[in-house]
């Protein structure tokens, strides 16, 4: 009977926009969803027009994006059977972008909250593709690498200008007033449950090992956080904020809190019920999409995140360039390994709108590049428009493209900016495959997976592998309904934990992009090219001979057919 029916809310604070999932908590049927789009700034991102490295949002937003969007389901669940009762809701998760760090007072409030800061970009959340703090992210790595190697080895060898360390020193040194006033700093993916639990003591604030384990260099093994002494080298105001942090992280089968009463009748929903700890939409989209060992789930949108989990009772090696190999970071029991790409339909978007606007847009440049062929442009792209996040973790690496002649054209481009970023997603999979971690299967999620089947299939011929794409279009925010229902204590498919809602909740559509043989062998001779300009850019003190790349691109151009004049 629909009214014995229990419902979970998957709450999902992306880039742009925050977006509300009312599923099933027995199956994962997605009953009803919806999206506002963030108020502040371009798309919901404050920036700084002096400065391109500087990405904050506006705290206010994410708390607006609740209330819109959880009211708008809850109306919609409503619309659709008159039976639907909000009472019938047992749990909340959330996931959200990082590291996005927020400085907040002993109350919790965000700093921002305050008249003096309000307008202050410092004081607001620092969203994930903020890079300013890419000196600092280098100094951090070179103190740790002499001092405390460890911290480095656990992600990936380099520590980045995305992270929650690096922002902070960032802060400190062109902020000093507002990192002064901060209490102490927390991801959003913390904070935000922790605002509908009705937390006030930052004490309290359950955070999760998500985003602690794969941003701020925590781990068991050296008692949590890094050690206060070394971060007080660094500087005595990072020590400071360590003395704030917990000594203890949550999985996103725990729960930050309960519903607090304020906000339950704010949104129209039961007081009291479980709310998930937070984790990153990356990591709760692994789940959505029904991550298990031997699958690698890429998250595609504004960048990439590319997500697998391996058995805690294997022993795993360091492996560099990865955004971290932490127990536990997605689902219990298992090793979380992040690695990504900064910057993918950020990269397609900058070519249609800045580049090319009157080529007619996505639909007609896909058109256009369809009936093109691996190698028939003579083009090779390097996918670096925001730096690259895995393997050289560089941010202050850019984009190039070889191989443009007087006949070039912006179809030809806009397929070589894609196949750029499929090589990069190659070199992504050949690093894990290289340490141990078998790929046998590629679950895509996102919009352009679901939207564009030319990206697709040249992604599949240049991985040469099979792709599947997710059945959901909601992964972050259906695996947020699922770590909800796991906190709630309502198994799915008969199983407690995550077995049984990966089993019973999730699953892919049922056509898969299957590499084609003839384009997997030009794809091949082409990603012999894209690594030797990726190594040659990329990696301080390797010597390679570029002479040749030109001629090569012209070759392969000329025997798999000329583009047209």
């Amino acid at each position: 009977m629909l009214h014995r029916t229990k419902y979970t809310l998957g709450l999902d604070f992306g880039t742009n926009s925050a977006r509300a999932l009312l599923v099933d908590a027995a199956d994962g049927r997605e009953i009803s969803a919806a999206v506002w789009n963030y108020a502040g700034g371009e798309q919901g991102i404050i920036l700084d027009r002096r400065d391109a490295n500087l990405a904050r949002q506006r705290p206010d937003d994410y708390m607006e994006g609740i209330v819109r969007t959880v009211q708008a389901v809850l109306r919609s669940a409503r619309r659709q059977s008159s039976q639907f009762a909000a009472s019938a809701v047992i749990g909340i998760g959330v996931d959200t972008t990082g590291s996005t760090p927020l400085p907040i007072d002993r109350h919790c409030r965000p700093l921002a909250a305050h008249q003096a800061y309000a307008r202050n970009p410092h004081a607001m959340a620092w969203l994930w593709k903020d890079h300013t703090a890419h000196a600092e992210a280098a100094e951090i790595t070179a103190r740790a690498a002499r001092r405390r190697p460890e911290y480095l080895a656990r992600c990936g060898g380099i520590y980045s200008s995305e992270w929650f360390w690096a922002k902070l020193l960032h802060c400190r040194r062109v902020a000093p007033a507002v990192f002064q006033a901060a209490h102490t700093w927390v991801e959003i993916a913390d904070w935000i449950p922790a605002m509908l639990a009705g937390i006030s003591n930052p004490a309290e604030i359950r955070r999760g090992i998500c985003a602690a384990g794969h941003k701020a260099m925590f781990h068991a093994a050296w008692g949590g956080y890094p050690e206060r002494a070394w971060l007080h080298q660094l500087d005595p105001e990072l020590a400071r904020i360590r003395d704030t942090l917990p000594a203890k992280a949550y999985t996103a089968a725990d729960r930050a809190g309960t519903l607090a009463p304020a906000w339950a009748k704010r949104l129209g929903l039961p007081a009291g019920i479980p709310i998930a700890a937070g984790a990153f939409d990356a990591h709760l989209g692994a789940v959505g999409a029904g991550i298990r060992p031997g699958t690698l789930v890429k998250i595609i949108g504004t960048s990439t995140c590319d997500m697998a989990i391996e058995p805690l009772k294997r022993k795993l090696p360091d492996i560099p360039g990865l955004c971290g190999i932490v127990p536990e970071s997605i689902l219990p029991g298992y090793y979380g390994l992040e690695a990504g790409q900064s910057a993918v339909g950020d990269i397609f978007n900058w070519f249609v709108n800045q580049i090319a606007p009157r080529a007619g847009g996505h639909r007609e440049l896909t058109r256009q590049a369809e009936k093109l062929g691996p190698g028939t442009s003579g083009l090779l792209a390097l996918d670096w428009h925001n730096g690259n996040r895995t393997v050289l973790v560089d941010q202050r690496l850019t984009g190039a493209i070889l191989g443009l002649t007087l006949h070039t054209t912006p179809a030809e481009i806009y397929r070589a900016l894609v196949e750029a970023t499929a090589f990069g997603a190659r070199v992504i999979m050949e690093r894990l495959e290289a340490y141990g971690v078998r790929i046998r299967r590629i679950v895509n999620c996102g919009g352009i997976a679901a939207k564009n089947p030319m990206v697709m299939q040249i992604y599949a011929d240049i991985m040469n592998r099979p792709l599947e794409i997710s059945r959901s279009a909601q992964t972050c925010a259906l695996g947020a309904a699922m770590a909800a229902a796991v906190a709630a204590g309502k198994p799915a498919g008969g199983q407690a934990g995550f077995g049984g809602a990966v089993r019973a909740m999730t699953g892919t559509l049922p056509d898969k992009f299957r590499p084609i043989p003839a384009h997997v062998k030009t794809y091949n001779e082409l990603f012999k090219l894209y690594r030797t300009i990726h190594d040659g850019f990329g990696r301080s003190g390797a010597r390679r001979d570029y002479s040749a790349i030109m001629k090569t691109l012209l070759a392969i151009r000329d025997r798999t057919g000329k583009p047209p004049a």
